[in-house]
């Protein structure tokens, strides 16, 4: 299981977005694919922090910052990180956060505390997966999305205190 707990404990944050970014350039640059001000800045947003941000989230900041802020710009760029692997869109949360193996083609799960909605992105687990044979022989699995919810071990400490 990779990157299943650094995202909810102390690291260095800083290097986290900075080697994300590189990634990003070196990536972009050997598909020859352009990196726009506007992609960078939105992939920075999505790199702050481990919590996911909404598109209308992103607009206001890009907004606060003089860029075009229309919905369909947002998304485009959001599409685009996407598909580059560079971000994931939290479907029950219609979020999207930053993916901490950049570049690489995984299906990962997603565990998200609901207290202080930090995101930990743990993958390597496909092949330890399995579904019933009855839906794998009438059914086609393209894509798997795992989205648990809970509470991360600080906030926990934080609630036991209070007790």
């Amino acid at each position: 299981m990779k990157n299943s707990s650094k995202i909810f404990k102390k690291h260095n944050h800083s290097n986290c977005s900075k080697q994300a970014l590189k990634a990003f350039e070196k990536h972009c640059f050997e598909k020859n694919l352009q990196v726009t001000p506007l992609r960078q800045k939105i992939l920075e947003y999505l790199l702050k922090d481990h919590r996911p941000l909404g598109a209308y989230k992103i607009l206001d900041l890009l907004r606060k910052e003089g860029f075009s802020s229309t919905p369909p710009i947002a998304y485009r760029v959001l599409d685009f990180l996407i598909a580059e692997g560079f971000a994931h869109k939290i479907k029950g949360l219609n979020a999207f956060v930053a993916c901490t193996e950049p570049g690489n083609v995984h299906s990962p799960m997603f565990m998200i505390c609901r207290k202080c909605k930090k995101v930990a992105e743990i993958s390597g687990l496909e092949d330890q997966i399995t579904f019933p044979q009855y839906l794998s022989d009438d059914f086609n699995i393209e894509n798997t999305m795992v989205e648990l919810l809970g509470v991360c071990t600080s906030c926990d400490k934080i609630e036991s205190a209070r007790c």
